[in-house]
Parts: structure tokens; C-alpha cells; sequence
């Protein structure tokens, strides 16, 4: 007998080699029926597996983040299945679960239609509805060979594995075979409703020298009302998109003669972005003692060599000139750090001077593959709130601290901190190659890293693999209207670079010490931040955010002369306004304006300029009611300053 550990703690004892499955019956048929998968001591398995000793033991359901995935991943295998009915010819490639959904890529013909798609969702509907057992089974190379002969991506994949001398995990499912080390549900039956979203292109493995495939995205959920919840929220999620959010408001635009994920700033766009980084300037300088640098835009190969960008790094920069023909080389900067390192190596440095925090609105570099492009979110030239903080080893607790909540006032500051996640993002000790250092340089940051967020009480998750290449970060992550997440701000603790350029200090004993470096930004990239913020707001900023603070009406021309006094006043007291003269009826005005996203509008006519005030109507409700100018003054100014979201 072995014993068991459930949730709360329970512990009960079943025979060697019961399955998970027979023990999630054994607890209630509900919760069976429920599971997707589970968790023994902490990893993922499928509901097949038998348990032979003592563990821990957590049955997850749809509700749970791995359980979404076991069943996403198995509704893949309905798709391929259903492809494979329809489209014989049709070769598979992979069919991973992705945020809200999955893919598989298939190499055709030609891409699938509408109508094609169609066709899938109701072969798959007769799939779901036999309720086919889903089965594992392990196989040799040689046999897995055999079973693969006619699918050359699977072939591909099976001989990365084959070398390793261990069987071959495949599921069958009716008459589909798939080459997979799962987990998957028990029968196709529990995958009530789905929708396939779209096919697109997309190159096997990402690579664009390799074939184009066919990409089919898609979702599914156990019942048909969490469905429609969810494709109702992508249809909200299209609405929001900043592509067209800040298209039609005109914040951004694009050309094709100017390239992809160069994005131009429109007037507004413009605006926004100074306002930021006015905003992240001050703060940083005023209340966190930041100094500023400038540096420039591009550096000869010999910089990067140094920081080790050109070794690890390359093939995300732009190169200007060939090593082999030119005598000097440049590139684009990816990154400030070695460029704000040498404003430190410039001088002599003593303990008394640090620690030094050098800030600069920075903007960078890097050839981002073309299909990653997206919007604000991924561009190839994009600007920072980039800092680089030297200090000595006793002063790292408390500035990674600072720099964390400096991070957190300027996300509460923009309205952006509820929608933020942490993650600890550490090196992978089986790719040295990626990385600079030791493994017991690795185990230091790492842990002085952990420390501090415990310290901090961060609720944060850890990913191996996702450190930069001199050091460990927290990552702070947002995600997009459609899910997508992204790292928005970092903090990284760095013992290695300041070795690499000879950066060193005096300390109390006379003796030259190489200080400890945290990497940080407070705010990000400004255009993925923009893009975050056009998308929660739907393009209604915070006041304090907006380009056009406040839109003055005039009823008519003959009261252009008190908008116009009003406007001076608004103006002086630093409120960005406009008057809209134009010789239009009130209600186009007013639309306009409201469709603009203005927060306010302040309708003047012969009572108003008889009185000295101004009728509102505020952008979140039809009428405010009517203030003198000073009254209207003092609380748009009071929103503003209190930066209210």
C-alpha cells in the first residue's frame, strides 16, 4: 500500500500502481469526470499514470492553469484528427495549447478556407460525439518509425528523441496516432463546444528558411456557455485592439516604404509619450536622486564584445559594415548598460560615491522577426526608462527595492497595476551557451534575488531559461487584450558585467572592489505602454494622460470671444485645451468630441459669458452641471494632480 496526499492535507491509502484516474473515482465521479490531468509532488502528469509510492498528489480541472492545457492540447488532437479525415494528403506538424486556446500546423496544398474550416469544426463535432477513448502507449524508435513513415515533421522530431534510447510516447484516439508525450483526457467526449478562430501561415519552427505550414487556431471548453463568454470577450478584445483603437483616434501610424515595426508617433501619440516620460523623469530624478545620461545610438562591435552582446546577443542587432571587409564595425544598440558603464568608468569612484543610479530615456534596437511584429507591442525601434544602478554588495537589498516600488507608483500612477503578474526569471544550467559567469556566480544572484522578493512579499512565479544572459530578473508581465503576455518592466541583478569592464571603486581599506549592477526600467517601453493603456481605457485615458484634456464649444460665433477667454484661462493653469470654432451644430460638436475620448466639454453661450462660467458635460456622464471657470479649473486640476484613474 502506499499512501496518498489530497488537498487539505488528507491522506489515504491505495494499492501500488493505482492510477490516477481510479483514485479520482474513488474520491467522487464528479471530480472524475472533471479532471484533466494532475500534479504528483508538483509535476504535471496524465490521469493514466500509476502511482507505485508515497507522494503528493493534486487532481486539476479546466479551472486550473494546467488542466486548461491538458485540454486545449487534446482538443488539438480532435483537430488534426478531423484534418486528417477530410484533407488525407494533409502532413502534421505540431499542436501545442497556447494562452486561451491551441493551433496545429499542418503542411497542405493550399491554406484552409472559411469554408474549410467549416467543414473541420463539424467533423470534429462527430469525433467529440463518438466519445473515442483516448490511449497511451510507448513504442521503440524502429516502431515509431514505422507509425511516423508518412508524416515527415513527426520523423523530424522523433529522431531528437530517438538518440536518447527511451520509448516513444504516442496517444491513439479511433484511427489517429500522434506522436506525444501528453498528458490528454480520458476520451475526445469532454470537448462539449469549440471554435476554430482562423489559419494563418506560419514557418515550421519559426524558422523563414524552412516550409510555410498552415497554421489553425482554435479553443475549446467543457461546456458551450464558457464559450460564448469567451468568444464574446475576443470580440471585445478586437474593439480594444490599440491597432485600431490608436489607428482610428490617430495616435500611430505605419508605412510600408518605412518597414515593418517602425511605427510613427502621430501628434497625439507624441503628446502621450511626453507626457510619460516628463512624468518618469521627474519622478525618477526628483524622488529617487537618478542622474541622467545621454548616450548614443550606436557603437562600434569592440563595445559589445566587451559586454559580450556580440557573442550572445548578435543576431538580435542591427550590424552596420561586415568584419570581413570593414575595417570598423557598428551596430545599433540593443540595450544602454555598456554605453552608461563607460559614463562610470570616465572617473574614479570611492564607496562614499555610490550608490550611482544613471537614468536615460533610451531608444533601441533590435531585429525582432517579422512575424512577431504586433502594433506598439513589438517594434524594432522602441524607447526605454532605462537605468543602470552601481552600488556596493550592502546597499543591493534596499535599491532593488526601491527600483520595485518605484516600479509599482509608476504603474498605479498610469492605472496599469492591477493587470500585472512577477516572475523570477532565471538562468538554464543545460545551456551554458547562452550564458556568461559561473554556476556558483548563478546560484549567488539567484539567491540574493529570491531573498529580496520574499522580503518584499511579491507573489511571484519562476521560469527557467528566461534570464538575461549576465544575470537573473523580475520580470514584470502584463498581458494584452487577446491574452498575449509580455514582459513590460525588469529589475536584474548583475555581478558579472562590472568584472568585464573593469569597473571598480575604492572601498574603506584602500582596496579596488568591482561593484554589484541592477539593471531596471520604471515604466517600460513607452509604446508598449501606450499600446496597454489606449487598450484598458478603450482610448478614454485618465485625465491626467490625455492629449486634449478639455474641448471648449462655443454655441456660436458670436461667442468665439468668451471661449477664447475661457481656453487662456484653462491654458494658464497648465490644462491641455482646444476650442472648436467650426461653424457645426452643437450635438456634431459634442459627438465628436465625445468620440475623440475628450474627458470634458465645456458648452459656452450668452448665459455662460453672462455669468462667468461654463456648462459641462463630462466624458462620463452626459451633463456635469454649470461651474464658474475657477470652480471647473480647481477640479480638473485636482483630478489631475492626484493622477486619479
Amino acid at each position: 500500500m502506499i499512501k496518498v496526499t489530497l488537498k487539505g492535507d488528507v491522506v489515504k491509502e491505495y494499492e501500488s500502481g493505482t492510477s490516477i484516474a481510479d483514485i479520482a473515482k474513488d474520491i467522487s465521479m464528479g471530480l472524475y469526470r472533471a479532471a484533466t490531468c494532475a500534479k504528483v509532488d508538483g509535476v504535471v502528469v496524465d490521469l493514466r499514470t500509476p502511482l507505485e509510492k508515497d507522494c503528493a498528489l493534486e487532481i486539476l480541472t479546466f479551472e486550473d492553469a494546467d488542466g486548461k492545457k491538458t485540454f486545449w492540447h487534446s482538443a488539438s488532437h480532435v483537430l488534426a484528427q478531423a484534418v486528417k479525415h477530410l484533407f488525407p494528403a494533409a502532413k502534421l506538424a505540431i499542436g501545442p495549447a497556447i494562452d486561451g486556446g491551441f493551433y496545429y500546423d499542418f503542411d497542405v496544398e493550399k491554406p484552409f478556407s472559411a469554408e474549410d474550416l467549416a467543414k473541420i469544426e463539424a467533423e470534429m463535432k462527430k469525433i467529440v460525439k463518438a466519445n473515442e477513448p483516448i490511449e497511451q502507449f510507448l513504442s521503440t524508435a524502429e516502431e515509431a518509425r514505422e507509425l511516423m513513415k508518412d508524416e515527415p515533421y513527426k520523423l523530424e522530431l522523433l529522431e531528437e528523441h530517438a538518440g536518447k534510447g527511451e520509448k516513444l510516447s504516442f496517444f491513439r484516439q479511433g484511427d489517429f496516432t500522434d506522436l506525444c508525450a501528453g498528458p490528454h483526457l480520458m476520451s475526445t467526449g469532454a470537448i462539449k463546444a469549440f471554435k476554430l478562430t482562423s489559419a494563418t501561415g506560419a514557418y515550421w519552427r519559426g524558422d523563414s528558411n524552412k516550409a510555410m505550414l498552415c497554421r489553425v487556431y482554435a479553443t475549446a471548453f467543457p461546456k458551450a456557455s464558457e464559450l460564448e463568454a469567451h468568444l464574446a470577450a475576443i470580440e471585445e478584445a478586437k474593439k480594444r485592439d490599440h491597432n485600431k483603437i490608436g489607428r482610428e483616434l490617430k495616435y500611430f501610424t505605419t508605412a510600408d516604404c518605412i518597414g515593418q515595426g517602425l511605427p510613427l508617433l502621430m501628434p497625439k501619440g507624441a503628446k502621450l509619450f511626453q507626457i510619460l516620460n516628463r512624468y518618469v523623469q521627474d519622478k525618477e530624478e526628483n524622488e529617487y536622486g537618478y542622474v541622467m545620461t545621454r548616450t548614443p545610438l550606436m557603437a562600434k562591435s569592440d563595445l559589445y564584445k566587451i559586454s559580450g552582446h556580440w557573442d550572445h546577443y548578435k543576431d538580435g542587432m542591427f550590424v552596420l559594415g561586415d568584419e570581413e571587409k570593414d575595417k570598423e564595425v557598428f551596430a545599433l544598440r540593443p540595450m544602454t548598460c555598456p554605453f552608461q558603464y563607460n559614463v562610470y568608468l570616465s572617473e574614479k569612484h570611492s564607496y562614499r560615491d555610490l550608490p550611482i543610479r544613471y537614468g536615460e530615456t533610451a531608444t533601441l534596437f533590435r531585429n525582432e522577426a517579422s512575424g512577431e511584429m504586433h502594433g506598439l507591442i513589438r517594434v524594432r525601434q522602441f524607447t526605454i526608462s532605462e537605468g543602470h544602478l552601481v552600488l556596493r554588495p550592502d546597499q543591493l537589498e534596499e535599491e532593488f527595492m526601491n527600483c520595485v516600488k518605484l516600479a509599482k507608483e509608476v504603474m498605479t500612477d498610469v492605472g496599469l497595476i492591477d493587470d500585472l503578474s512577477y516572475r523570477l526569471s532565471k538562468w538554464d544550467p543545460n545551456d551554458r551557451e547562452k550564458y556568461i559567469g559561473t554556476p556558483e556566480m548563478w546560484d549567488e544572484a539567484e539567491g540574493l534575488m529570491r531573498n529580496i522578493l520574499d522580503d518584499i512579499g511579491i507573489n511571484y512565479t519562476e521560469a527557467v531559461g528566461e534570464a538575461a544572459f549576465y544575470g537573473p530578473k523580475l520580470d514584470i508581465q502584463v498581458k494584452n487584450v487577446h491574452g498575449k503576455e509580455d514582459t513590460l518592466i525588469t529589475v536584474q541583478i548583475d555581478l558579472m558585467l562590472a568584472k568585464q569592464f573593469g569597473m571598480t571603486y575604492t572601498d574603506k581599506d584602500g582596496s579596488e572592489k568591482y561593484p554589484y549592477i541592477i539593471h531596471r526600467t520604471s515604466l517600460g517601453c513607452y509604446e508598449r505602454t501606450i499600446a496597454l493603456l489606449l487598450e484598458k481605457f478603450a482610448g478614454a485615458l485618465p485625465t491626467w494622460l490625455m492629449p486634449t484634456q478639455v474641448m471648449v464649444i462655443p454655441i456660436s460665433e458670436n461667442y468665439h470671444d468668451y471661449a477664447e477667454k475661457v481656453h487662456k484661462a484653462l491654458r494658464a493653469a497648465g490644462i491641455r485645451a482646444d476650442v472648436d470654432y467650426r461653424a457645426e451644430k452643437m450635438g456634431y460638436k459634442i459627438r465628436e468630441a465625445q468620440l475623440e475620448k475628450i474627458p470634458y466639454m465645456l458648452v459656452v453661450g450668452e448665459k455662460e459669458a453672462a455669468d462667468n462660467t461654463v456648462a459641462v458635460r463630462a466624458r462620463k456622464e452626459e451633463n456635469g452641471g454649470t461651474k464658474t471657470i475657477e470652480q471647473f479649473i480647481a477640479d480638473i486640476r485636482t483630478e489631475i494632480d492626484n493622477k486619479v484613474v
